[in-house]
């Protein structure tokens, strides 16, 4: 009990400090509704080549967006010394960590879902076909994100280029996570259910969201301790 309790402290802490300044939610929606308006210009909404895109651009806007937030996860506790702070606290790196991602996932979350209906207004597309499918594959999706952006911005937070190198190694490992998602996106707009053919993508999601916490669980506070 106190492992989540320490979990949920940390998580509220973030989402208060980032609510407070508004600084990296505002710039991820502003990015990704701004890149979403730009390339609607680019297809013709509700042509069927719209419908097999969607998917790999939905994923596209929510990766870049995503690491805006991300990337701001650990850069926020590096003035005054709070990461220190944070480290020295007695506390597991496990409970910081998840705490953190889960902060991470709920502000990425509500940009994804802000930025659902802009897509379905601006291309004519009918996403709300497979709704809760498409939650469980965004939910999916979105945590494989958030763990290896959550973890890799604990890797680059003494990098004086993080903004540059977080991005730059999140997108390589997040390959076959944002393969799975991209597919299962485009067929879940088309209106086709989750199992059958594309069962396979959907168990390679789960299985990089699993190896992928549990290693972050694991390593983390060498991480930030060496």
């Amino acid at each position: 009990m106190e492992f989540f309790r320490q979990t949920l402290v940390i998580a509220g802490k973030d989402l208060r400090a980032e609510l407070r300044t508004k600084e990296a939610i505002n710039a991820a929606l502003a990015f990704s509704i701004v890149i979403l308006v730009l390339f609607s210009f680019a297809f013709d909404p509700g042509e069927q080549e719209t419908v097999d895109m969607s998917g790999g651009l939905l994923w596209i806007v929510f990766a870049f967006a995503g690491t805006l937030v991300l990337n701001r996860s650990f850069a926020r506790e590096v003035p005054n010394d709070c990461l220190d702070a944070l480290v020295a606290a007695p506390i597991s790196g496990a409970a910081l960590f998840l705490g953190k991602a889960l902060a991470n996932f709920a502000l990425v979350m509500a940009v994804e879902l802000v930025s659902l209906p802009v897509f379905g207004i601006f291309y004519n597309v009918h996403w709300t076909a497979r709704i809760w499918s498409l939650l469980f594959v965004l939910v999916l999706g979105t945590w494989g994100l958030t763990v290896i952006g959550t973890m890799l911005s604990a890797l680059t937070v003494n990098i004086r280029l993080r903004e540059l190198m977080t991005p730059v190694l999140v997108y390589p490992l997040m390959l076959p996570a944002l393969m799975s998602a991209m597919l299962l996106t485009m067929q879940l707009i088309a209106g086709k259910p989750l199992g059958g053919e594309n069962e396979i993508w959907l168990r390679l999601l789960v299985v990089f969201d699993v190896i992928f916490t549990a290693l972050a669980l694991v390593l983390l506070e060498t991480v930030l301790v060496g």
